[in-house]
């Protein structure tokens, strides 16, 4: 009924062996069918923030706006090194974020159990050099996703201003001043979210697109 010029839409990146293709296969032929013309990607959010994020991007142009082929290419991978988990670390952090001997022990034993059968679970101890696992929205039942390391401590979750950073939200919307709601909260919203960042890199590629029609 709307008839938008142009589509953004966003999904686990499992949206294109869902139910052996044919969830992908009937997502791009209703689009066509439509009259758009479909582009998609996936791309991990790690090339800009310290996470591994893997989400299919899927982009539809109007062709009765663009033309059968419109001129769109998703965004280059930014220059330099990925960023690392310790750049968007809080340096003073409160206490209660520490696992208790009975979570941290429980998480092991439960994570070992899981092994031993072939199972993927796992608590994981982040590098702080390197890149975090997915955070997602049930983070804040134990964190066990995404765990910080600290010498002679148990481990400790991130806090919400971190993992908002860890999604690439800009400072003045993750400060102490700025949450609103409860931690759990605070976890669930950015476990549910986009990266901010990879969005307005595409968006500006459609721009690009959109530009050459006007």
């Amino acid at each position: 009924r709307k008839r938008p010029p142009v589509l953004l839409l966003e999904n686990v990146k499992n949206l294109k062996s869902h139910d052996k293709g044919q969830t992908w296969n009937t997502i791009r032929g209703t689009l066509e069918e439509l009259g758009y013309s479909v582009f998609n990607r996936i791309i991990d959010a790690a090339d800009y923030v310290p996470q591994h994020r893997e989400r299919i991007f899927i982009i539809g142009f109007a062709t009765e706006v663009f033309g059968e082929e419109p001129d769109f290419l998703f965004p280059a991978v930014p220059d330099g090194p990925r960023p690392r988990l310790r750049e968007i670390l809080e340096k003073n952090v409160d206490p209660k974020y520490t696992l208790s001997d009975k979570l941290w022990n429980y998480l092991q034993d439960y994570a070992e159990k899981h092994r031993k059968r072939g199972n993927g679970f796992g608590c994981s101890v982040a590098k702080l050099g390197g890149t975090t696992r997915t955070l997602s929205a049930r983070y804040h039942k134990d964190g066990s996703e995404i765990l910080i390391p600290q010498r002679g401590r148990n481990p400790r979750r991130l806090t919400p201003r971190e993992a908002g950073r860890l999604m690439g939200f800009p400072e003045q919307l993750v400060s102490r001043d700025a949450q609103v709601v409860s931690d759990t909260q605070a976890y669930r919203q950015f476990g549910n979210a986009v990266v901010p960042i990879v969005i307005s890199a595409i968006a500006e590629q459609i721009v690009r697109t959109m530009r050459q029609v006007v």
